[in-house]
């Protein structure tokens, strides 16, 4: 479906035509045909106690794969965190939904790079976090997520997009492949204590 989309966040609104809106995806069920209307939207401030299941899905990843790194924690992302978030003009978390349910959640974060003699000056979105529900993978709501932050970026004029992935997450790095994405650099360390 085609539509306008309407950027307003901090006083700047951008809008650009873009293939958006309800994709459907079809699955034979007893020989029925189903649909799944999926959309892309602003996090809002109400949508705390729907996202928390995510970010602590994200967060329990980390934690099982880095327990020295991470803690365990039923609550990784406090409220009072995320309502900042939702009003840094900097910083834009959108959320899937099928019906009125969120079933995936992508954020992100606006930072520019000041030229100086050793770089070049440019503007990157970077991606904080991309999480889909379990019971929701497969289904092409990753890569909607992930299309509607690269043309939001356009948008915006942004150079780049960029993410950290850990090398233990398999599936995430073959996920961010197949949208084109490639390897930029890699951090090493060597574990003393």
């Amino acid at each position: 479906m085609s539509g306008r989309v309407f950027f307003n966040k901090g006083g700047t609104t951008l809008t650009t035509s873009l293939l958006i809106g309800a994709w459907s995806f079809y699955f034979i069920l007893l020989g029925v045909e189903i649909t799944m209307d999926i959309t892309i939207r602003h996090a809002e401030q109400n949508d705390y106690d729907l996202l928390l299941p995510l970010f602590s899905q994200v967060h329990e990843f980390h934690v099982f794969v880095r327990p020295d790194l991470y803690k365990e924690n039923p609550t990784p992302v406090e409220q009072e965190f995320f309502e900042s978030q939702l009003i840094d003009s900097k910083q834009h978390i959108f959320v899937a939904t099928i019906c009125a349910d969120i079933v995936g959640v992508i954020v992100t974060k606006e930072e520019e790079v000041t030229e100086n003699t050793f770089v070049k000056a440019r503007k990157v979105l970077y991606i904080k976090s991309l999480c889909v529900l379990e019971a929701h993978r497969k289904k092409g709501i990753g890569k909607k997520l992930t299309k509607y932050v690269l043309d939001f970026g356009r948008c915006l004029k942004i150079d780049s997009i960029e993410l950290g992935v850990s090398e233990e997450n398999k599936s995430a790095i073959e996920f961010y492949r197949s949208i084109g994405m490639t390897t930029k650099s890699r951090k090493m360390e060597i574990i003393l204590n």
